[in-house]
């Protein structure tokens, strides 16, 4: 049974357990994504939203806590001044993982953890889609083009469609004059 067995200890002792965390939200925050096992992206997460939650609020007593925790000036000072800003509105889930495989070696599953609100591909691919309305004729071009444009256009495709031979069923006729 696991009866209040809250935490994922991940086979280390507790002072090494902590240093590893403390060292891996270092990384993440001043890379804002890293590679790491599904395990340890799951205790990295428990252990470093509280502290982007602190860092919404900038007090001296949170930056203390923070500094706490993380244990590197540089660090804090990224997470109170260019993070915390980019979240501020956000209610919570800093944090997305992404299952990326096995590791080669042990065939451990490997992910990628990273700041939600720091994935600037995903955001611009998400503004692209929303704004962009589509049609199934493009209309748009037609817009553009005008009436001239449009007429060329239709020449064109009539061209086209006029150049392509019919095509014919030889290999049936082939077969059936073959019997």
């Amino acid at each position: 049974m696991r009866h209040g067995k809250t935490i994922n200890h991940l086979g280390r002792k507790a002072e090494h357990r902590q240093a590893m965390l403390a060292n891996m939200a270092n990384s993440l925050i001043e890379h804002k994504r890293i590679n790491t096992t599904v395990a340890k992206a799951k205790a990295l997460r428990k252990y470093v939203e509280p502290l982007l939650t602190k860092s919404k609020a900038d007090s001296t007593h949170n930056r203390r806590t923070v500094f706490s925790y993380l244990k590197n000036k540089e660090a804090v000072t990224e997470l109170f001044r260019t993070i915390a800003p980019q979240i501020a509105d956000r209610p919570g889930g800093y944090t997305r993982i992404i299952r990326t495989g096995f590791r080669q070696g042990d065939n451990a599953e490997m992910c990628l953890i990273e700041l939600v609100d720091f994935n600037t591909l995903y955001g611009k691919e998400v503004e692209k889609t929303s704004a962009k309305k589509r049609t199934r004729r493009g209309a748009a071009k037609k817009k553009e083009e005008g009436a001239e444009g449009v007429e060329a256009a239709a020449e064109s495709t009539e061209e086209t469609v006029e150049e392509k031979p019919k095509k014919t069923r030889k290999k049936k006729d082939d077969a059936e004059s073959a019997e």
